[in-house]
């Protein structure tokens, strides 16, 4: 049977990642983000590759009023979501904490934290009434082990992990399955982001070891919504083989 999957952050690394596999998998998409002219290009090549039937929400997550818009002004044949995918988020900068630009709090805090709870509360009411759903949070292993200069990173997906926790208990009695899906070191456009456009350091994160690719992260996303309907994975964490956790890893030394 065909769902109807709502996938936020869907214009880079792990979010276009799962639009493709769900896509390839033959199901409805509600695709996200705030560049529209990704999103529109997503749209086609969905569309064009796996005649899938696609909807394109350009809003941002920190903006409360137009995520409530967006879903609740959803067509028809898209407005019964059976998977929300929250994958829009972010880290920017690595700095100590007394010198962390504030922005950059505010930033992470209002799309890792807020977003999430913004579109999970406007998609809600639909996966109420139904009695089942499922919600994946994109957490991170920076949400278990706190690492210098991760601090309000960290922090937000700690709250991501809190979060998921909650929901878990809260939603029982709809029927709703609520995953965390907690990454490692995933090469993705992130350390770009992270660092702010600098090519070399953000490329520097990965040496010495082969990190995860969105494709693989999206992979354990689509098993996680496959499973029977009475099945809930709860938490699930996925690293490359160099990494241990937030902190420790194996990099093998330049040849």
């Amino acid at each position: 049977m065909k769902r109807t999957i709502l996938i936020t952050g869907a214009t880079s690394g792990i979010g276009a990642a799962c639009a493709e596999k769900f896509a390839a998998g033959g199901d409805r998409l509600i695709i996200n983000g705030r560049r529209a002219a990704r999103l529109s290009a997503l749209e086609q090549r969905l569309r064009e590759t796996y005649r899938s039937e696609v909807c394109s929400l350009p809003f941002d997550v920190r903006d409360r009023t137009a995520v409530f818009q967006a879903i609740d002004g959803l067509p028809n044949d898209f407005k019964a979501i059976d998977v929300l995918v929250n994958s829009a988020g972010l880290a920017l900068g690595r700095d100590f904490f007394e010198e962390a630009p504030l922005e950059d709090w505010e930033n992470m805090l209002d799309t890792n934290v807020r977003g999430l709870l913004y579109v999970t509360r406007a998609v809600l009411p639909g996966m109420i009434a139904a009695k089942k759903g499922l919600i994946i949070n994109l957490g991170s292993v920076a949400g278990d082990t706190v690492y210098e200069k991760g601090n309000v990173y960290c922090a937000s997906k700690s709250a991501v992990e809190a979060i998921s926790r909650a929901m878990r208990i809260d939603l029982l009695r709809h029927g709703i399955r609520v995953t965390n899906v907690k990454p490692g070191a995933v090469e993705t456009e992130f350390s770009l982001v992270r660092f702010k456009g600098n090519a070399q350091q953000a490329g520097s994160v990965y040496e010495g070891f082969q990190p995860l690719t969105g494709e693989e992260v999206a992979g354990v996303i689509y098993y996680c919504a496959s499973l029977p309907p009475h099945v809930c994975i709860n938490d699930i964490e996925v690293t490359p083989v160099a990494q241990a956790n937030g902190i420790f890893f194996y990099k093998q030394p330049r040849s």
